[in-house]
C-alpha cells in the first residue's frame, strides 16, 4: 500500500510517456499551468453546464420531497428509519449541488448563485452556505495546512506527529491515540457540528446577511421539527433525528476524508518548496470508479482536476481527467489515483502512523 506523504512525494512516474511528449514544451518544465489551462479552455471545459445542473436539482430536490411524502404517508413505525437512511442520502447530495454553486460551476453571476446557494444550503439542509463557502475557499487556497487549512485545524485528529506538540484536552490525547479507529466513526458528528457552527457565524454577524440566513435555517428547522414529532412519538423522532443526522455526517464524511486526508501535509515554519500547481496536485487523491462512484462522490473523487479548476462543472471533470494527468506527469509531478477501499486503507494508515509517532509528545503533561 501506498505510503503516506514522503513516499508520494518521492514516487516516480509510472505512466509511459513519450520522449517526445517530455520535451515538447519547455514550459511544461518552467510553469506547466499556463499550458493546461489552455488545453482545458480549448475543449470548453469550463463552460457552464446549465442543462447537467438543472435536471440535477430538479431529480435530487424532488427525490427529498418524495422522501418526505414517504414520511408522512408511512405514519408512527420503525419503518421511518429506512426514510432516514434516505433522506440522509438526499442532504449530501443537495450539499455536494451547494458545494458547485459555491464553486460558480451552476453560475457566473453572483445574485442566481446567491439565491441558489441560500435555497439548497440554508432552506434546505438548515447550515449557512456562506459560512461554508469562506471556509471552503481558504481550504482551496491552502489544501493540507496544518495552520491555514481549516479542514484540518478543527480536527480533533492529527495530521503530522508535530501537531501534538500543544497543549491540550486528556479527552483529545484519547483521540489522537486512537484516531485510526475513531476518525470515521467520529464524522457522525459532522452533521451536528455544521449545525453548530453555522448558528454561531450568524449569532456572531460574521455571515453577510445573517437575517436571511438566519430566517431561511429557522424556517428549515420548524418544519423538519414540525414534521418530526407530528408524524412520530418522541422515541421514533428522536430515533430517526440520530440515524438520520448520523448517517448525513458519515456519507459526508466518507467523501470528503478520500480528498486530502493522508497527503502531503505543509507546516508553518517550512521553506515553500512548491508551486501553486504542485500544492494542488500533489496534496489531493482521485479515487477510482465508474459513474456510480462520481454519482455518490460529486465528482469529487476528480480531485485533484477539482482543485485545479474548480469553476469547472463536476460533468466535465472526467472529461478534463486525461488532459490534466498527461501534463502533471509531463512536468513529473506525482499524479495519485487508487480504489474506492485503497483510498480508506491509505488514511487509516496515515492516521495510525502519525498516531505512534505522536505518543511520546502525548505522554507529557501540557
Amino acid at each position: 500500500m501506498t505510503a503516506p506523504y514522503e513516499k508520494l512525494l518521492a514516487t516516480p512516474r509510472t505512466d509511459p510517456i513519450a520522449e517526445s511528449d517530455r520535451s515538447a514544451s519547455k514550459e511544461a518544465q518552467g510553469n506547466p499551468f499556463p499550458a493546461l489551462q489552455r488545453e482545458i479552455k480549448q475543449a470548453g471545459l469550463l463552460d457552464l453546464r446549465w442543462g447537467h445542473y438543472r435536471a440535477k436539482i430538479a431529480v435530487t430536490v424532488a427525490a427529498l420531497l418524495g422522501g418526505w411524502a414517504v414520511f408522512v404517508v408511512l405514519g408512527n413505525t420503525w419503518w421511518q428509519l429506512l426514510v432516514a437512511v434516505f433522506l440522509a442520502f438526499c442532504y449530501v447530495q443537495i450539499g455536494l449541488i451547494g458545494h458547485d454553486i459555491g464553486h460558480h460551476q451552476v453560475s457566473r453571476t453572483k445574485r442566481s448563485m446567491e439565491m441558489l446557494g441560500y435555497l439548497h444550503g440554508n432552506l434546505l439542509l438548515g447550515a449557512s452556505y456562506e459560512w461554508w463557502v469562506n471556509h471552503h475557499n481558504r481550504h482551496h487556497s491552502n489544501p493540507n495546512h496544518t495552520a491555514k487549512d481549516p479542514d484540518i485545524v478543527r480536527r480533533k485528529a492529527i495530521f503530522t506527529a508535530e501537531q501534538a506538540d500543544q497543549p491540550m484536552t486528556a479527552a483529545r490525547r484519547f483521540i489522537i491515540k486512537h484516531q485510526e479507529t475513531l476518525f470515521f466513526p467520529m464524522a457522525i458528528l459532522e452533521s451536528l457540528g455544521l449545525r453548530v457552527v453555522s448558528a454561531r457565524a450568524i449569532a456572531q454577524r460574521t455571515v453577510k446577511r445573517p437575517v436571511l440566513e438566519g430566517s431561511l435555517i429557522a424556517a428549515h428547522f420548524v418544519i423538519y421539527f414540525a414534521l418530526l414529532f407530528t408524524v412520530l412519538d418522541v422515541p421514533h423522532a428522536l430515533v430517526f433525528l440520530i440515524v438520520h443526522h448520523g448517517l448525513t455526517g458519515l456519507y459526508g464524511g466518507l467523501i470528503f476524508a478520500t480528498n486530502h486526508k493522508g497527503m502531503p501535509v505543509r507546516s508553518d515554519g517550512e521553506e515553500e518548496s512548491m508551486d501553486w500547481m504542485t500544492r494542488q496536485v500533489v496534496t489531493a487523491r482521485n479515487v477510482r470508479g465508474g459513474m456510480v462512484t462520481t454519482y455518490l462522490y460529486g465528482g469529487l473523487n476528480f480531485q485533484i482536476e477539482h482543485h485545479l479548476f474548480p469553476s469547472m462543472p463536476q460533468p466535465n471533470l472526467r472529461k478534463a481527467h486525461p488532459i490534466v494527468k498527461r501534463h502533471c506527469v509531463a512536468a513529473g509531478m506525482t499524479y495519485h489515483e487508487t480504489s474506492v477501499p485503497g483510498s480508506y486503507m491509505e488514511i487509516v494508515s496515515h492516521l495510525y502512523k502519525v498516531s505512534r509517532q505522536a505518543r511520546p509528545l502525548l505522554s507529557v503533561a501540557r
